[in-house]
């Protein structure tokens, strides 16, 4: 689960509990679960996403540029004062995804973001990933925005690593309480026994996957945990009157956000 760095093309794919049961059945003549997988249904993940105090960094996502970047604290369940925890830049150029992420303990992690100051270089940590992200904060001023969490399935295909599958559920966020130790609960960001599935792949993905894609009538879909939490906090919560409005064609949101 924690790969500190790599390159991939993602694609994203919304299901039902039927789509994906079958779905799931016809992957495992392929692809074999992750390591913790196999021993549990799923593992929990909690983000807390970290932006700027007008939003710049999802809005900017939001219109849909050639490159973007953001910055997310990630746990591996609930995790305790001194746990480890990472810190990631995750950036997409022309729909390549780049991850670099390094090991912090929680409270480390924190101050660095809180700070921009590295913290003391420890054998856990990776020290070219830290040098970027304290690049990154000298950048923005940022604070915790949003808490994410939700249940992971995760498949690697059994010929290579190249290829990963993973299906999230129970895709769940909040606005307060922005502590991951303070607990995995939230809203609901999405109905009800929905899965986002996600492929994830350093190259092209092989032809059984895209016949099996076709044969089960999936087809991509834009699909973004922070940005469509953002886009309904703006239809429901309080500063829907002040904050920008979301327009769906990518050409308008950038004369909004660019003018």
């Amino acid at each position: 689960m924690a790969i500190e760095v790599f390159n991939r093309y993602e694609s994203k794919y919304l299901l039902d509990y039927t789509a994906y049961q079958r779905l799931l059945t016809d992957l495992l003549q392929y692809m074999e679960l992750d390591d913790y997988n196999k021993q549990h249904e799923f593992y929990s993940i909690s983000n807390l996403y970290f932006d700027t105090p007008s939003n710049t960094l999802i809005r900017t996502s939001l219109a849909k540029p050639k490159y973007k970047e953001k910055l997310r604290l990630r746990a591996y369940g609930v995790p305790a004062d001194n746990a480890k925890v990472y810190l990631e830049i995750k950036k997409k150029v022309f729909g390549l995804v780049n991850k670099r992420r390094t090991a912090l303990k929680l409270n480390e992690a924190y101050e660095f973001v809180r700070t921009g100051n590295a913290p003391a270089l420890a054998d856990y940590m990776n020290p070219q990933v830290v040098e970027e992200i304290k690049y990154f904060l000298s950048l923005y001023n940022l604070e915790p925005k949003v808490y994410l969490a939700y249940e992971r399935k995760a498949l690697f295909d059994k010929g290579s690593r190249d290829l990963r599958i993973t299906f999230d559920t129970n895709i769940r966020s909040r606005r307060f309480d922005l502590k991951l130790e303070d607990g995995d609960y939230g809203a609901p960001l999405v109905e009800d026994g929905r899965w986002l599935m996600e492929v994830k792949a350093e190259k092209t993905v092989p032809l059984w996957l895209s016949r099996m894609l076709s044969d089960h009538g999936l087809y991509r879909t834009s699909f973004s945990k922070y940005g469509n939490e953002y886009k309904k906090m703006l239809r429901n919560g309080s500063q829907a009157e002040t904050e920008l409005h979301i327009p769906h064609n990518p050409r308008e949101m950038e004369r909004v956000l660019y003018a």
